[in-house]
């Protein structure tokens, strides 16, 4: 018995010099900033919930990494070089994921497959919840639930949390093998992160979880359990076909792009980059800065979702604040205007009475553009107009609701030529049912009957992935579609053709392209908007009041086109492919077309512009000098009227 007495004293003695020189750490590097603030950081560590987690539980709500991980300016951490917070909590309360199992358009539209399929409630909800409210559904699967519905949730915390700080970092470093929500989490109360050397001490203290380097954090495939998902398919009267149906697989086509084979991971482009040394928790300040860190933003492309969360926040009972939402909307935005496609209009020729134009798409993103969500969906507006402002030619145009006009019955075909107004470039996936008959209802698709949403670089139909991310319909056959000159796969680009009749102008016309992105078109909600529940009836009354203005993602034009002006053709650069790069970071771009070379810019992968100058030569080359930062740049050319790009890879 005394020994026992001794050991706890022992152990006492040591949590209490432990404590004692940790909070004196505090109170030097305070000092040493020529600040005091003792009052204050005894207050804030007095008030540290010590609530470690209970025996038997495996994750933790949010709230319990806010005090470290949110913003707090009595310390030095959490920010950048500039003092601005970076903090993760921040960053991430505004997110997509923060508000998943609070997505009305979510929940609508479990609702909506409930009513179509009533005996299919529980399968449904249970499979729907263990990617929007991962944690509760796994915490009622480890206590042995047989499934975790929609009630369950709303009396959940955990649930309620969305996809928060434990729904990642417990995920374990096998992951990669499972899909569609079957999530591989270590239960065994550790937290994975990015970084080699973690301080174990405050997280074991606080919370009871060992803090753990592993490398998987950084890697793509932490996001692929939910980022590819088949759902069982029915027939009209809810009975199962026996065969699957990918409803999304962004994860697949991340791993057949280039972005995968040059390890540009999800995380590159959806979490930004800082490459300050950050201190990521607060009151620890005897931590080590880390560097680079990634934001908490996930930023994606649902800018339209965001907003209307922000909207109806008090209905849905979120209390983010709108500062938050408007910093996730404005790089949201940012993302889809500057990060996803590249649009080049070139005139082909001109004769008496047709203008022959082509529009040049080139997806940036590392996976098909757009991408997810069967919903979503780009859509190429052109139109021509003639000195006097009268429309010669429209395609692409949207109603009042910012549905398409002219749109049939079921869906507009992929276009390689468009010859009149009636025919939209609309890059989308469409599900069909049994039947062959367009479907929104998730559990009847049974089959693709389009799917020509533009690939990424690198996209090729020879992978054994192929069947989970095919190319359908008339973008197949397109010989422009993803394919280099000759043919080869791989591009990321698609050409479209206008053939516009000038027949009888007199003079000068223009023509304007604008690409168009949609995260939810009036027309895919319309079978929903059918059937009545509080979850539907609740997110029409949202929808309708909302701003549905699509976003443009980019545009380009044409202008003092006439009858006699002669089209000089699109040719190839006469420039070395594959720059050389010094040592010290110096390109060397050679060619006989570089002394016609006006601009250089350089970006990173994730499309953030670097720098801007013009070029250094001698004869037949260029000069520029990339970054010091390992990584993967690209450097555009402008080349007279013309751009091009090419990818250096410094190691």
């Amino acid at each position: 018995m005394k020994i026992k007495k001794l050991l706890v004293l022992s152990l006492l003695l040591c949590f209490v010099v432990g404590f004692g020189a940790f909070y004196t750490d505090i109170i030097q590097f305070s000092q040493s900033k020529k600040t005091f603030h003792t009052e204050k950081e005894k207050e804030l560590l007095q008030s540290i919930a010590v609530n470690p987690i209970d025996s038997g539980q495996y994750f933790l709500h949010s709230k319990e990494c806010r005090t470290c991980h949110g913003f707090d300016s009595t310390y030095y951490a959490n920010v950048n070089a500039n003092g601005e917070s970076v903090n993760v909590f921040d960053d991430w309360e505004s997110s997509m994921m923060a508000n998943s199992a609070k997505d009305p358009l979510w929940r609508a539209k479990v609702s909506h497959e409930i009513l179509i399929n009533p005996s299919h409630s529980l399968a449904l909800q249970n499979k729907c919840t263990s990617c929007h409210a991962p944690m509760g559904h796994y915490t009622a699967k480890y206590h042995g639930a047989s499934s975790y519905t929609i009630a369950d949730l709303d009396n959940d915390s955990l649930g309620l949390n969305g996809i928060s700080c434990l729904a990642c970092h417990t995920i374990g470093p096998n992951v990669g093998q499972t899909f569609s929500g079957e999530i591989p989490y270590d239960t065994n109360k550790v937290i994975y992160g990015p970084y080699q050397n973690p301080n174990m001490g405050p997280m074991q203290l606080y919370i009871g979880m060992d803090p753990t380097y592993s490398p998987h954090m950084s890697e793509g495939r932490v996001c692929s359990s939910c980022h590819t998902l088949l759902t069982n398919s029915v027939d009209l009267s809810g009975v199962p076909t026996g065969r699957t149906f990918i409803e999304q697989a962004t994860f697949h086509e991340w791993l057949n792009s280039s972005a995968a084979a040059d390890n540009v991971t999800c995380q590159n482009c959806h979490m930004p980059k800082v490459e300050d040394s950050v201190i990521i928790a607060n009151q620890y300040l005897n931590l080590p800065p880390r560097s680079p860190f990634n934001r908490h933003k996930f930023m994606g492309g649902n800018e339209f979702m965001v907003k209307l969360i922000k909207n109806n926040k008090t209905a849905l009972g979120i209390t983010v604040s709108d500062k938050n939402f408007d910093s996730t909307i404005a790089i949201t935005n940012r993302v889809l205007k500057e990060q996803t496609l590249t649009v080049d209009l070139l005139l082909d020729s001109i004769t008496s009475d047709s203008a022959f134009v082509k529009l040049k798409l080139t997806n940036k993103v590392g996976h098909k553009f757009p991408s997810g969500y069967p919903s979503r969906r780009t859509v190429v507006q052109l139109i021509a107009i003639d000195q006097n402002n009268d429309t010669l030619f429209k395609s692409g145009l949207f109603a009042a609701n910012y549905a398409l006009q002219n749109a049939p019955v079921s869906h507009q075909p992929h276009y390689d030529v468009i010859n009149d107004d009636t025919k939209t470039q609309v890059y989308e996936m469409i599900m069909g049912d049994v039947n062959g008959d367009k479907t929104t209802v998730l559990e009847r698709a049974d089959s693709i009957l389009k799917d020509n949403r533009i690939p990424p670089e690198g996209f090729t139909s020879g992978t054994p992935l192929y069947d989970t991310i095919k190319v359908v319909g008339d973008a197949e056959t397109d010989s422009d579609f993803n394919k280099y000159s000759g043919g080869i796969e791989g591009s990321g680009q698609d050409y479209v053709h206008y053939h516009i009749n000038i027949a009888g102008l007199p003079t000068y016309f223009k023509i304007v392209a604008r690409v168009y992105y949609q995260s939810v078109p009036p027309e895919w909600l319309q079978e929903m908007f059918t059937l009545s529940s509080q979850p539907i009836d609740d997110f029409k009354t949202m929808f309708d009041n909302a701003d549905k203005t699509p976003v443009l993602v980019g545009s380009d034009s044409l202008i003092n086109l006439n009858i006699g002006m002669k089209v000089i053709p699109e040719k190839e650069f006469d420039l070395v492919a594959s720059p050389t790069l010094s040592a010290d970071g110096w390109v060397n771009i050679k060619g006989a077309d570089v002394n016609k070379i006006k601009l250089l810019q350089i970006h990173n992968m994730a499309g953030q512009l670097l720098k801007s100058y013009k070029p250094e030569r001698s004869e037949n080359s260029v000069l520029l000098k990339i970054p010091e930062t390992k990584g993967i740049y690209l450097i555009s050319l402008y080349v007279e009227d013309r751009r091009t790009t090419l990818k250096v890879i410094r190691q």
